[in-house]
């Protein structure tokens, strides 16, 4: 029986340039490196870059991304050290709780998110999405 997420592993085309980004940007702590991977670690979340030299910068524009927890009050600290950075953002907040959408070096589709599961239910239980349903 499945008990929770495991690891997230991303491809990155230059592995230097990614580990730099998700350790000194995003603050993850590095755990081990190899000539073609890291292992990182934030919180409980493990993370593994591993090296494709064939990734594309041009990614699709599709919904798929990666949503990290933050504080409500890191939140305006942890965008303006994003923005100083250089991040690249990609999409405008428009859901519960604050979110910062950005870029990874390797165009991976990232949000800094303020909430949780609960507080979107219950946001959403005031107004649902079409069709929405509700299993409690």
């Amino acid at each position: 029986m499945l008990s929770g997420l495991n690891h997230l592993t991303l491809a990155v085309a230059d592995l230097p340039l990614s580990l730099d980004f998700y350790v000194r940007v995003l603050g993850f702590r590095p755990r081990a490196q190899w000539d073609q991977g890291a292992y990182l670690g934030l919180g409980d979340l493990w993370l593994c870059l591993s090296s494709d030299e064939q990734q594309s910068q041009a990614r699709s524009a599709d919904y798929t991304h990666y949503a990290f927890t933050l504080a409500q009050q890191d939140f305006a600290h942890f965008v303006e050290h994003a923005r100083s950075c250089g991040v690249r953002e990609w999409k405008s907040n428009r859901s519960e709780g604050d979110s910062f959408y950005f870029l990874d070096p390797d165009g991976h589709q990232l949000e800094a998110h303020v909430g949780s599961l609960e507080s979107r239910l219950a946001q959403c239980r005031l107004r649902p999405y079409a069709g929405m349903r509700f299993f409690d």
